[in-house]
């Protein structure tokens, strides 16, 4: 029986337990030009303990900004500032994968020198991101406007940017990579087109709406093999505009062509708001049917909960977001049983070390 401490091989690289610290935004990237700082490496390496670091979101191209302060895997700046982290991760005995990223809709006018976010149709996702005011230097919650409609005509360029995203990523040293293709974004709305279009341009063509997803998948697959590529989804999420009753099925058709390619794994990131749908135990059990790779999941988790998933065999690893954040040492915490401390959301985007490298190890501060 698998345990939450229970060795694995991903990817060819061993990890010493089932613990991921999940992928999350943290927006302190150097400007201009949205390169990984000294900071983020030591940030990382705090964290190295985990079984495997999923990095926060890095958009593959300046279209698929959404954010202010993100990081970006598509200029030299940026591969060179993502080596001094990956070096940091592993000289800590670490692992690490990053995960690629092009917003689509969420994103503002601000990044886009037309002023227009692309999607697959132009509706807006009615939702907000976070932009800093260049003259003030804070950050506020800004509403998405309405995008530009992609022509197919530009399709293949954005399926290179992941791939080049992906030759930087090794280039840069990580040991894999996982394709965000959950929360609205890009990917996600594509795979999401009943709801996204109101009428479904596809004729109801489950294949078509898959078929960007996919060959992305196969794209990056192609230059880090497929074992050391992931993909991460988000079949129940309703907000964004991206209520669609049909998108787990979608997303099971898709699983099962990633499993011809041979994929990696799955990441399943799971609403943690107190009313957010549950993840239905047909769905899960329909997944480990359909995908022979690893399977992640993620949202709301404890060592309980997520010692329930792996003794059914229904994944075989747990991500874990704000526990990571003020608990660097967090598995070791988990293996002690020792408590956890809470994060200050007011320090989650921007700024500087506070409430991103300044949480302590259990054993460096005073015990009760």
């Amino acid at each position: 029986m698998n345990s939450l401490f229970s060795p694995l091989v991903h990817g060819g690289v061993q990890l010493p337990s089932r613990i991921v610290m999940a992928p999350m935004t943290r927006a302190r990237a150097a400007q201009p030009g949205n390169v990984p700082t000294d900071l983020m490496a030591e940030y990382y390496a705090q964290r190295a303990s985990a079984g495997l670091i999923l990095t926060e979101a890095t958009q593959i191209s300046p279209q698929g900004q959404g954010y202010s302060f993100t990081p970006g895997i598509h200029s030299a700046d940026q591969v060179a500032g993502w080596r001094k982290v990956t070096d940091a991760v592993h000289a800590a005995g670490g692992r690490i994968m990053l995960q690629l990223w092009h917003v689509g809709r969420m994103s503002h006018e601000s990044f886009h020198a037309d002023g227009l976010p692309v999607a697959p149709s132009a509706i807006a996702p009615g939702a907000s991101v976070w932009v800093v005011d260049p003259a003030t230097g804070k950050g506020n919650m800004l509403p998405c406007p309405v995008p530009r409609a992609l022509a197919t005509s530009e399709i293949p360029g954005i399926v290179q940017d992941y791939a080049r995203a992906a030759r930087n990523a090794l280039e840069a040293g990580f040991d894999g990579v996982e394709i965000h293709a959950a929360n609205g974004y890009l990917l996600d709305s594509f795979l999401r087109a009943t709801s996204n279009h109101r009428t479904d341009p596809y004729g109801g063509r489950v294949e078509n709406r898959i078929r960007l997803a996919l060959e992305v998948a196969e794209a990056v697959a192609a230059v880090l093999g497929p074992a050391r590529t992931g993909i991460r989804f988000s079949p129940f999420i309703t907000q964004r505009g991206m209520d669609d009753p049909d998108a787990p099925d979608t997303i099971l058709t898709l699983a099962r062509a990633l499993n011809d390619i041979g994929l990696g794994h799955i990441h399943i990131a799971e609403a943690d708001w107190d009313d957010a749908p549950e993840t239905p135990m047909e769905f899960r059990v329909a997944l480990r049917q359909a995908f022979a790779g690893h399977i992640i999941v993620a949202g709301g988790y404890d060592a309980r909960k997520a010692q329930g998933m792996l003794t059914r065999g229904l994944v075989d690893m747990v991500a874990f977001g704000r526990p990571f954040l003020a608990n660097p040492d967090f598995p070791q915490r988990l293996i002690g049983n020792l408590p956890l401390a809470d994060f200050d959301p007011d320090t989650l985007f921007g700024g500087g070390a506070e409430g991103f490298t300044t949480y302590q190890p259990y054993g460096t501060f005073p015990q009760p």
